[in-house]
């Protein structure tokens, strides 16, 4: 496939700190015990699709993520690194990378999905209908404790997140209407002309925008030209597009155009009215109906400038998640060493664990299910670790419970600690005796001997 990808890996992201930091960049934060960016890298290379540009905000960052891709993927992919400056949102980060894009179609992937979707279909489905841009759209995932952890006796489900508003043509092939962030508080406001087009329109709530999107590149590239105060991708370039989608060259200029036609003089109608009466005759899907009004076709051709914005709908059955966010950060762990540990690339035991073969475990510790143990870490007497993953070369002491959380690398837990809920960051120290219910520990903390934290952000200064 003839696509040229752009991976946008973010950079020091603010509503995942203290998780993130200028020596661990979001891309490179550990999920199931390896980079986030690790998943979108291997989803590209099994679609071989092996030519990257991969945008990372801020130098140093930018420096970090290529040095690791550098080292890891060395003989597998053709991948640039593009340093581009922070907060210039993704809108902005295609902008300053614009002249190194030439294909005529171009995919544009977050590097904090992970999912097992194939990407070739995505990029079938845009090639088929020739549209502007291909949306990946899957079942909004759920979030929170992954089985009642009764906490005061009150149980803790699983709950569906509230994402996008998405509305759908009829064939649920193409995107009409999206509402993302705030605009999904306001009123539903749909425009006439695409109601009147597509017939009727279905609203979902229940799909998530993958940040996944094939786009043509001239239609891109004219956008974001044209329209210098877009940021976003997703809140700016994609709803102008569905918004535009019915705009013809006789409404963009304001007024009905005359053509010649023999001796006639036939004034074009408005292009809703013309599409309106077309589709009321017509028995074939409406939208593939509106597009094949090609130059020999019925209606004055200053009606046609028409452009196609198309989804492509995830199977129930795959897996995608977006690390936006703290709580996702311990879902998607949660889930690769859960339900979809087909996903983190590990062998898992028939106990539904993965211990590994370097690491030590002292009498009476039980490692249980849906729990990871990295390479190299050593585990005391008398340890209970449930539904969690430990990371690299940490040194945990005995009589240590660990139960629904993350922790990274070269971490030293004393004896006696008790950790629920939590993500405790690389080279963090818990004292003995230490307990943390709810918390997120950033890198090189010290938590002091006995002390007690429910809920807390602890870092250094």
């Amino acid at each position: 496939m003839d696509f040229q990808v752009v991976v946008l890996g973010g950079g020091v992201s603010k509503n995942l700190l203290p998780l993130v930091s200028q020596e661990l960049p979001k891309a490179l934060l550990p999920v199931a015990n390896r980079p986030v960016l690790s998943y979108v890298l291997e989803l590209l290379e099994l679609s071989n699709l092996k030519d990257l540009i991969v945008v990372v905000e801020g130098e140093d960052a930018a420096l970090h993520v290529g040095g690791w891709i550098s080292g890891a993927y060395a003989d597998r992919l053709h991948v640039e690194v593009a340093a581009v400056p922070e907060d210039v949102g993704t809108a902005g980060a295609i902008r300053a990378i614009a002249r190194h894009l030439t294909a005529k179609d171009i995919l544009v992937i977050s590097g904090d999905v992970v999912s097992d979707v194939p990407l070739g279909a995505v990029a079938a489905a845009h090639r088929r209908h020739d549209a502007v841009v291909t949306a990946m759209l899957c079942p909004a995932p759920v979030s929170g404790p992954s089985e009642s952890v009764s906490s005061g006796g009150k149980d803790k489900t699983k709950k569906p997140g509230r994402y996008d508003l998405i509305g759908l043509d009829p064939t649920k092939q193409f995107l009409l209407h999206i509402a993302t962030g705030a605009e999904v508080e306001k009123d539903l406001r749909v425009q006439k002309s695409i109601l009147r087009a597509a017939g009727q329109i279905e609203i979902r709530a229940d799909l998530m925008d993958a940040h996944l999107y094939a786009f043509k590149r001239s239609v891109l590239q004219e956008v974001l030209d044209e329209k210098v105060a877009f940021h976003s991708l997703k809140h700016d370039v994609l709803p102008y597009l569905v918004r535009s989608q019915l705009k013809s060259e006789v409404l963009l200029n304001g007024s009905p155009q005359a053509e010649e036609n023999g001796n006639e003089k036939v004034i074009s109608q408005s292009n809703q009215q013309m599409l309106s009466q077309i589709l009321a005759n017509a028995s074939e899907l409406t939208f593939h109906q509106r597009h094949a009004l090609g130059p020999n076709g019925y209606g004055p051709t200053s009606a046609r400038k028409t452009h196609k914005c198309c989804v492509y709908i995830a199977g129930s059955g795959k897996y995608c998640a977006r690390l936006n966010s703290i709580q996702a950060y311990s879902d998607i762990n949660r889930d690769l060493i859960g339900e979809s540990n087909h996903l983190s690339g590990y062998s898992f035991s028939a106990h539904n664990n993965f211990i590994d073969p370097t690491a030590e475990l002292g009498a009476k510790t039980t490692i249980g299910p849906h729990c990871m143990l990295g390479e190299g870490s050593q585990m005391g007497d008398k340890c209970s670790v449930k539904r969690s993953v430990i990371g690299r070369h940490c040194r945990i002491g005995a009589n240590v419970k660990i139960v629904n959380s993350v922790v990274m690398n070269h971490v030293t837990i004393g004896d006696s600690c008790s950790i629920q809920g939590s993500v405790i960051c690389s080279n963090v120290q818990l004292q003995e005796r230490a307990v943390l219910k709810d918390c997120q520990v950033g890198a090189g903390f010290v938590v002091t001997a006995g002390s007690d934290y429910k809920g807390e952000v602890l870092a250094k200064k």
